[in-house]
């Protein structure tokens, strides 16, 4: 009865703490609009992307290295694209929020060495433009690294309760039965 009790009790408590969002992250709706930005913007790179020839640099005199850095820009584009996806789907997921920031970074920093490059050994024109798509996404990146810290602090607040109830049932548990008294006549 006692394990029943607190079995229903725990999965009440970790219901609440998951219906009981802070007031402070964004709601779902909110979440997927950002993400589409951040593909929109991410979509706007593709074409200028496609524009830079690095194995015209190298003949130019530019280390080998840029045509590397190229594809793996590329390659970070599309797995961008992919994880900015799979959050869209499923937005509470922190690890997935953590995946998609990451992977912005990664191909941001890629893609800042490759625009000086572009400005030095193809076009400064193209750099240009390059920065400006990246730099128009600096407010979506901001507001999903805040949306990341605000759901970390809502998962571990949820976990905080499950935690705390999970303690007490604990303790339920373990404690002996109340004796039972008979009342002789």
């Amino acid at each position: 009865m006692k394990f029943g009790l607190c079995l229903w009790l725990g999965l009440a408590a970790s219901a609440v703490a998951q219906s009981t969002q802070p007031a402070s992250v964004a709601s779902e709706w909110d979440v997927r609009k950002l993400l589409e930005s951040l593909d929109v913007q991410a979509q706007h790179l593709k074409p200028i992307m496609e524009q830079l020839k690095p194995e015209a640099w190298v003949a130019k005199g530019a280390p080998k290295t840029y045509e590397v850095q190229w594809k793996a820009a590329r390659a970070e584009l599309t797995y961008f694209l992919s994880s900015d996806e799979a959050l869209a789907r499923q937005p509470e997921r922190l690890t997935l929020a953590l995946d998609t920031y990451f992977r912005m970074q990664a191909m941001e920093s890629t893609l800042g060495s490759l625009t000086e490059a572009t400005r030095k050994y193809q076009s400064p024109a193209l750099a240009e433009q390059m920065q400006t798509v990246m730099s128009e996404n600096g407010s979506n990146r901001d507001q999903l690294r805040q949306y990341m810290q605000d759901l970390a602090a809502q998962k571990e607040q949820e976990f905080k309760i499950a935690d705390n109830e999970a303690q007490r049932c604990r303790g339920a548990l373990v404690q002996p039965p109340p004796s039972r008294r008979t009342s002789h006549p």
